[in-house]
């Protein structure tokens, strides 16, 4: 992943940990809490999230930003979710021992065996594994029943990139035996990789082969990379889920499935993004495979492919937490609904031959941006100067 610097503003972030939390939420209550942690240790719907978010859809920031919204949410309510998130980016990395040990005297967990973990993953990714990244943020994630996952990332001063790793407890018979459920980063050639099972005789010869170049290749179960380039082109989106999606919002209209959805006064602009949001709570894994298509929910703070819908987002986010409200106190129509948003737009898939308007679609959102309270981290998004009329 390309490396982006700079802080998300302060009017996004409040957004994305709202709209981080209703998703949790959502998944907590149809799922369980244990498949917050399977959602997180999957790379591309961890980017599908944080595209979903408004962030930069290709950039390292994903990773500390979303991370940084979800801890801010979740964790106050954490008791009521069962989900702890520990550590950050580079100081706050280092509080995740303190932070493990506080959370088991409250839970009765194992702290010691907890901060054993989190300090094993990060040397792994950090020591055993020489790709040429090095870690600067470590978030361990939690759950009440013992489970854990990790989020971690690295960068590499020399090509300007970060790469993710994610872990999950689920499964792990051991540290150094292929030990991650994805590395999201591109294959860079020949690195020492002492993690992987392959390597089980090094391992127990390092003595002897310190100075030697293994020939080990880090395992690629699943690869992930993300372009150099910050506008979203045609090639890096599902045009027919898309498409299909788009359809349903714009063409078809709302009223022709209202009384389904039972989510009466939603806009075709609003509805488009919840069928996103949607998607990233109830998809399955298969259909994160292209996730700069969920930038098309929320846009993104550089302006691609659009400027953040601020009021879009807003009521996005109004409508997740009212169903979530509801559903507690075991009215779930409006979850159902949202939950249905999802089916109905694969349905809207099948024999769906999207048209040759990619660029059109993203101009069309961009003109309209300033109407849906559009803003980058440049600014708000200002509406077209009117053309005065010439006589002669």
């Amino acid at each position: 992943m390309p490396l982006h610097y700079g802080h998300v503003p302060v009017w996004l972030a409040e957004r994305m940990a709202k709209l981080g939390l209703a998703v949790v939420e959502n998944i907590v209550l149809d799922c369980g809490k244990d498949e917050v942690l399977r959602r997180l240790s999957d790379p591309f719907w961890f980017q599908s999230l944080g595209a979903v978010m408004g962030m930069d859809w290709h950039s390292s920031g994903i990773t500390t930003s979303v991370m940084g919204a979800l801890k801010r949410s979740v964790n106050p309510r954490s008791k009521e979710l069962g989900i702890y998130i520990c550590g950050g980016k580079g100081k706050y990395s280092k509080e995740t021992p303190n932070e493990l040990l506080k959370i088991s005297e409250s839970t009765g967990l194992d702290g010691d065996h907890l901060v054993r973990c989190s300090k094993l993953s990060a040397k792994v990714d950090n020591t055993a594994i020489q790709d040429g990244f090095h870690l600067y943020t470590h978030n361990f994630i939690l759950s009440s029943s013992g489970n854990w996952a990790v989020v971690q990332q690295g960068m590499s001063d020399l090509t300007s990139t970060a790469r993710r790793y994610h872990w999950h407890s689920e499964g792990l018979t051991s540290f150094v035996d292929d030990p991650h459920t994805f590395i999201y980063g591109q294959n860079t050639g020949r690195i020492l990789n002492m993690a992987d099972k392959l390597a089980d005789g090094s391992r127990k010869g390092i003595m002897q082969i310190a100075g030697e170049n293994p020939e080990s290749m880090l395992k690629e179960i699943s690869k992930l990379v993300m372009p150099t380039h910050h506008d979203v082109k045609a090639k890096d989106v599902d045009l027919k889920r898309l498409g299909a999606v788009l359809w349903l919002a714009h063409e078809k209209q709302p009223k022709d499935f209202e009384g389904l959805l039972m989510l009466q006064g939603l806009g075709p602009r609003t509805l488009q993004s919840l069928a996103l949001v949607s998607e990233v709570i109830h998809g399955t894994p298969s259909r994160f495979t292209d996730p700069a298509r969920f930038s098309f929910a929320h846009g993104g703070k550089d302006g691609h492919p659009f400027p953040v819908p601020t009021k879009v987002y807003d009521e996005t986010i109004g409508v997740l937490q009212n169903a979530i409200y509801k559903a507690k106190l075991g009215q779930s129509e409006k979850n159902e609904a949202i939950k249905r948003l999802t089916q109905i737009a694969q349905r809207a898939e099948n024999h769906f031959i999207p048209n040759a308007n990619f660029d059109k679609v993203i101009q069309q959102e961009r003109d309209n941006s300033w109407k849906y309270g559009g803003r980058t981290v440049m600014g708000k998004a200002k509406p077209p100067a009117q053309q005065q009329l010439k006589l002669f």
